[in-house]
């Protein structure tokens, strides 16, 4: 039976500034930290002992800073995937949040939403954005391995869990799972149907202890 476990990266530099994360390149706050230690040791918790373990993250400091403490209560050394990233917001990442709010073009009720224009120079369509994600996810789930650690964004979430589930790109674009920051998200196949399951979606039970410390 494969589990993944879908992490969103927690509080970072950019979430208490007010800049567009995106690509730019933010640090976990002391909060972030102590939440990611709290994920790690949920994860330790559920996983049991001498079972193999994949870990692999985005290659961002947010992302790497939250696997680190992963890798180092299992064992294991993250395999870094820039596909993994959050969608790129172009000229508008590491901006104030109110910059990229003035130009952004939302995308239309009906109508195409993949290939839209969001209006800002350099950003991400949501097509280019899934294609990467959903070709990372097929490379990680060819591993026999049953137990794996995904380390993300809370934006690039929704990609994870549609490719998982095996929603065609040309679907996915209202779609959108939302989940907050430093949560967990399980996923499950079965053995006998090879169903897919979301078995929970943006768990934060884990960081009551980070935020009472």
């Amino acid at each position: 039976m494969r589990t993944l476990y879908v992490i969103t990266h927690p509080e970072a530099t950019h979430h208490v500034e007010g800049v567009v994360g995106g690509w730019h390149d933010s640090q976990l706050t002391p909060a972030g930290i102590r939440a990611a230690v709290s994920i790690a040791q949920a994860l330790r918790a559920q996983i049991p002992h001498g079972t193999e373990v994949e870990l692999h993250s985005s290659d961002l400091r947010r992302t790497l800073r939250t696997a680190d403490e992963v890798a180092e209560l299992f064992g294991v050394k993250p395999i870094l995937d820039h596909r993994l990233r959050e969608k790129s917001y172009g000229e508008a990442g590491g901006k104030p949040q109110e910059w990229l709010d003035r130009r952004f073009v939302p995308p239309p009720a009906v109508g195409e939403r993949m290939d839209h224009d969001e209006g800002v120079e350099g950003a991400e369509t949501k097509a280019t954005w899934a294609k990467r994600i959903y070709a990372a996810m097929d490379e990680i789930l060819q591993s026999p391995c049953e137990q794996q650690i995904i380390v993300t964004h809370g934006g690039s979430l929704t990609c994870v869990v549609a490719s998982w589930i095996k929603m065609p790109i040309e679907s996915a674009g209202y779609a959108s799972f939302r989940a907050p920051s430093g949560s967990i998200t399980t996923l499950r196949e079965d053995d006998f149907f090879h169903n897919r399951q979301v078995v929970s979606l943006g768990d934060t039970h884990h960081l009551d202890s980070a935020q009472a410390g």
